[in-house]
């Protein structure tokens, strides 16, 4: 694939099925990913938008009026600021064929992205509330799925979408952001305008949204219908007609180690960072282990550590020349807690267990 199908460099990013670009976790320093850093998800070349000719349309039969804003009119009006990590649903699927012995053999267009830990990012973002812009559109009283939509338009569905329903469009952290870490948003995430569904998997955070459609039944799309859905022995499919498989949209609760896979160390006392995130609430702890689970300690959870946003942990590990493993156990405030294993499904996504680390000291 040519380097034009993003913007940015390359250098320093795993290439992925030649549409998307893996920054190694390991890579990661602090608490923001930095804007050339950030991982990129596409489903198509990053198009070049002239935000001078730039044009929002809000439309559907479950809003008043049809509504049509300039990139300048999103800036004047009132910005708000969101910090909030953004996590493609399939990060971690490698670890489906890893750590479980998997194979991801019967969703071969998604399974090919076989993401490892830097299928995520943490950003500040700035915009305009989702839901001030549809409250000028009037959204009626029977609104059932707000679905924007993007400018790289392609065959699926006529450009990339999927709808969320209406109290998560109206949440006052959902944003059209206009800027990513104090700049205008690089092309690769989304120039002009991208949609930010904080604690929801990547795909909803539609980039180069165009338009949003506002209906007043519930809309059935590629990308919740047979992209992302679940499908499995766990997931019959006779369930969720007409859907493929369970729909996904909330993210889960995930811990990871800021290390290479395998890790490299060397012997003695050893300080290791990692990051952990829940969809929906802080972290109240993290728990590791240097036996398999026999035994736990805790780490030290680094500030900030807020609703949206991953929160850095540390822990000092004594180092020994060999083979082992380290675990990392999450747990937020909200009471959810990583769990020890989950259900196989063939699209490889929401891969959250705790899963051991392989680190060979020296």
């Amino acid at each position: 694939m040519s380097s034009s199908f993003w913007i940015k460099s390359q250098a320093g990013f795993k290439v992925l099925a030649d549409s998307s670009l893996e920054a190694p976790l390991s890579n990661q320093r602090g608490y923001f990913t930095p804007n050339d850093r950030f991982f990129v998800c596409n489903e198509n070349p990053t198009p070049v938008v002239d935000a001078s000719r730039y044009t929002l349309v809000v439309e559907g039969d479950a809003v008043n009026n049809r509504l049509e804003l300039s990139y300048e009119e999103l800036r004047a009006m009132e910005q708000k600021t969101v910090l909030a990590y953004l996590e493609c649903a399939g990060n971690q699927r490698m670890l489906f064929e890893t750590v479980l012995g998997k194979r991801l053999n019967k969703r071969p267009h998604m399974t090919e992205t076989l993401w490892g830990l830097g299928g995520v990012g943490m950003a500040e973002w700035r915009g305009v509330p989702l839901k001030d812009v549809l409250e000028r559109a009037g959204v009626k009283p029977q609104a059932v799925h707000v679905c924007p939509v993007g400018l790289d338009g392609n065959s699926e569905d006529d450009g990339v979408r999927c709808p969320m329903p209406v109290a998560k469009a109206l949440q006052p952290e959902t944003l059209l952001a206009l800027e990513m870490n104090g700049q205008p948003l690089p092309p690769d995430h989304g120039f002009p305008v991208r949609v930010l569904v904080p604690g929801w998997v990547g795909t909803y955070s539609i980039k180069w949204v165009g338009r949003i459609i506002v209906s007043s039944r519930f809309l059935w799309v590629h990308r919740n219908t047979e992209l992302y859905v679940l499908t499995g022995d766990d997931w019959p499919a006779e369930s969720y007609l007409p859907a493929k498989g369970a729909s996904i949209s909330e993210q889960t609760i995930k811990s990871s180690l800021a290390l290479d896979w395998p890790a490299q160390l060397t012997s003695g006392r050893q300080t290791i960072f990692g990051y952990a995130r829940s969809p929906d609430s802080e972290i109240r702890s993290v728990q590791w282990s240097a036996d398999g689970g026999a035994s736990w300690m805790s780490a030290d959870l680094l500030l900030p550590n807020i609703r949206y946003g991953w929160v850095n942990f540390s822990l000092t590990w004594d180092a020994q020349p060999g083979s082992h493993v380290l675990m990392t156990r999450a747990t937020d405030r909200a009471g959810r807690t990583q769990p020890l294993s989950i259900p196989f499904n063939h699209g490889g996504y929401l891969f959250n267990m705790v899963h051991p680390h392989p680190v060979i000291v020296t």
